[in-house]
């Protein structure tokens, strides 16, 4: 669980870095351009497809609740799991989307979010976490 979260971390990271210092992008009609027969989908359809959580963006929180450590040792070391469970907090822009693939979409999970938090406040404040995410 928390190598997923890693590689999303690691993705994001890679896609900030911009296409700038990637190589240049290619003319209109050179092979990889961009496609100028077909349009854009409507914000509205990219906006229904979006994880729900996805709209508070990067999301700084200031006050986190304490995480669910069990009575078993987690997976990781513990400042590992600290900085996901912060993460998974301040982005749900990114979790949102990446599967899981633990089988925990047959409990209900949509993303991989959903195995770091169990609820949000309406500014977006995370205020109960998910312990699936610990293991």
């Amino acid at each position: 669980m928390l190598v997923i979260a890693v590689a999303a971390v690691a993705l994001f990271a890679y896609a900030q870095s911009g296409p700038g210092q990637q190589g240049a992008t290619p003319a209109p009609g050179q092979a990889g351009a961009p496609s100028q027969s077909t349009p854009p989908p409507p914000a509205t359809a990219v906006a229904e497809a979006a994880p729900q959580n996805a709209r508070f963006g990067p999301h700084r929180q200031a006050m986190l609740p304490p995480l669910p450590w069990g009575p078993a040792p987690p997976a990781r070391p513990p400042e590992i799991v600290r900085s996901v469970y912060k993460f998974a907090a301040e982005h749900p822009e990114v979790l949102g989307y990446v599967p899981c693939y633990c089988g925990c979409e047959r409990s209900g999970h949509r993303g991989n979010e959903d195995c770091f938090v169990t609820a949000r406040d309406n500014n977006g404040d995370v205020t109960e976490w998910e312990p699936h995410g610990m293991t």
